[in-house]
């Protein structure tokens, strides 16, 4: 079978669903490549790469929908475009199946099979498919580089001989893929990053990126994320009210604010309100990625960057992952690619429309001249919610002073116990044995004794591999070891050396393995 790949029609959309290297793959699935002239020059391939990877370029659009039997593309397609489709044919591209009506209506008279990227449900297995999650990502990171490209000052914080600069506050409302892109751009390029998402399980990752999440003053039972495919789910009106309070009170603090909050198939919530623009500083920016659904800032113009009466910039584009057309084309043929692997079981070139498949079911919105959206859940689950772990109180001086007593006051009895027992131990021992006995004996126990203290106080900050308890052991081994060395007896000299070499091993490999591991650690 074919797979083409024709240029795309929308104005400013630069991106190909096909690159040179994954038609490579696609050919080792058994299929023949086809491009139409000039899809890819916009995102840097040119006509030459692709013929050099196998692949047929073909002169027009019209030429190349009546050669294809699988059709991959990016934007939604146009009425002329659907008008190619019959029944043998496969469309794989994005689709918006819950607001293109009309398009699901033509595919069905039409006949052929739709699959729609956006639909590919969130769950591991389809993890590589996930090209709305692709595409996210890219927006996030392009969405702080036009902040910053619209932002006056620095994003980092400096002290130079010319004055201070404070960092920049950049607020990230969502924390998607697009806002966890967003968040890791923001903090590596130095500033004071705050999150906001309505699902408490992503607070940790938030966290853990470096930034700050925003929790309400507000108890909800939260959804449950598998239930709705990992996205946010709609919030109550009492909900929505406190986060809107939040906003309004973070507003005035803040230089940049990034919006990723979008549920499928929905308008973008209003959750930047015209009073919240009207209180920001004057040089401030807002970018707006949900723009295409109607962004969720009130002022937002899709396509336009305008600037309210305050000086505060709109950025309402709608084609981030367009304005980086190279790397979003790879990711987006990419996942193209892995869906036509699940497609081809047998790596034959022949397409296996496996309407038991969760992804192949989930993804399909038209069939056999049947449409299939909205489809029903997967059987896998995708992330289940989780309650935010209620944060420990703050104790006061008097409070803590009584903490440490009482721990003192616990550890120093268990002290006076442990040498309490060892004393008898040690006197009934000494009742039965003989001097010499015990004189080795005690020693002995002082050793283990010291030895416990010593070993077990090293602090856990700075336990690497074989660089804690078994290097401190083999330590008080070696020592041993190399005092016998001197005895009288072939037997223990034997044993001492061979102790030495042993731990000496040990020791040594445990300083090489951990400067590998410290040495992974190091961006240089």
């Amino acid at each position: 079978m074919k797979i083409g790949t024709p240029m795309e029609l929308a104005a400013g959309e630069n991106r190909v669903a096909m690159t040179p290297d994954s038609a490579k793959q696609l050919q080792k699935l058994g299929y023949e490549c086809l491009v139409e002239t000039g899809a890819g020059k916009k995102a840097g391939f040119a006509d030459a790469a692709y013929e050099e990877a196998g692949v047929t370029v073909v002169a027009d659009a019209a030429a190349l929908w009546a050669q294809s039997d699988i059709i991959a593309k990016v934007r939604i397609p146009t009425d002329a475009e659907l008008g190619h489709m019959t029944p043998e044919k496969t469309l794989i591209t994005f689709f918006n199946p819950g607001g293109n009506a009309e398009g699901l209506e033509l595919a069905k008279e039409k006949g052929g099979n739709v699959i729609a990227m956006e639909m590919v449900p969130r769950i591991s297995r389809a993890q590589k498919m996930d090209a709305l999650s692709s595409m996210a990502n890219i927006a996030g990171y392009r969405a702080v580089i036009e902040a910053g490209n619209n932002f006056g000052r620095f994003f980092t914080g400096q002290v130079t001989a010319a004055g201070k600069v404070p960092p920049a506050k950049v607020l990230v409302v969502g924390a998607g893929v697009a806002g966890l892109a967003a968040i890791g751009t923001s903090t590596s390029l130095g500033a004071i990053t705050y999150a906001f998402d309505v699902r408490p399980e992503v607070a940790e990752q938030v966290e853990s990126m470096g930034a700050e999440f925003v929790y309400l003053d507000f108890e909800e039972e939260q959804a449950d994320g598998s239930g709705s495919g990992g996205y946010a789910s709609v919030s109550s009106p009492e909900f929505r009210e406190a986060q809107l309070a939040k906003f309004r009170e973070l507003a005035p603090e803040m230089d940049i604010v990034i919006t990723t909050a979008l549920i499928p198939n929905r308008e973008a919530p209003e959750l930047w309100t015209e009073d919240m623009v009207a209180s920001m500083k004057r040089g401030s920016v807002i970018i707006d990625l949900a723009a295409e659904k109607g962004g969720n800032c009130k002022l937002t113009v899709a396509d336009e960057k305008i600037v309210t009466e305050n000086g505060v910039t709109i950025v309402g584009y709608t084609d981030f992952p367009s304005r980086m057309a190279t790397q979003s084309s790879t990711l987006y043929a990419t996942n193209i690619r892995h869906m036509m692997a699940d497609l081809t079981p047998e790596k034959d070139g022949k397409v296996v429309h496996n309407m038991d498949d969760d992804v192949i079911r989930g993804a399909t919105v038209a069939y056999q001249g049947e449409i299939t959206f909205p489809p029903p859940p997967p059987k896998t689950k995708a992330i289940a919610a989780q309650k935010p772990k209620e944060k420990a109180p703050e104790l006061t001086p008097e409070e803590k002073r009584a903490n440490e007593v009482a721990a003192f006051k616990a550890q120093t009895k268990q002290q006076v116990t442990l040498l309490g027992i060892g004393a008898v131990l040690l006197l009934g021992v000494g009742l039965i044995a003989p001097a010499s006995f015990m004189q080795h004996f005690i020693v002995f126990v002082l050793s283990v004794f010291v030895g416990f203290q010593v070993i077990w106080n090293v602090s856990h900050s700075l336990h690497t591999p074989l660089m804690a308890v078994t290097n401190a052991i083999s330590s008080i081994i070696i020592l041993g070891a190399l005092m016998q060395i001197g005895s009288g007896s072939w037997i223990v000299i034997l044993l001492a050396a061979l102790s030495v070499f042993m731990t000496g091993i040990n020791i040594f490999g445990g300083f090489l393995v951990t400067r590998r591991m410290l040495a992974m650690f190091q961006k240089s």
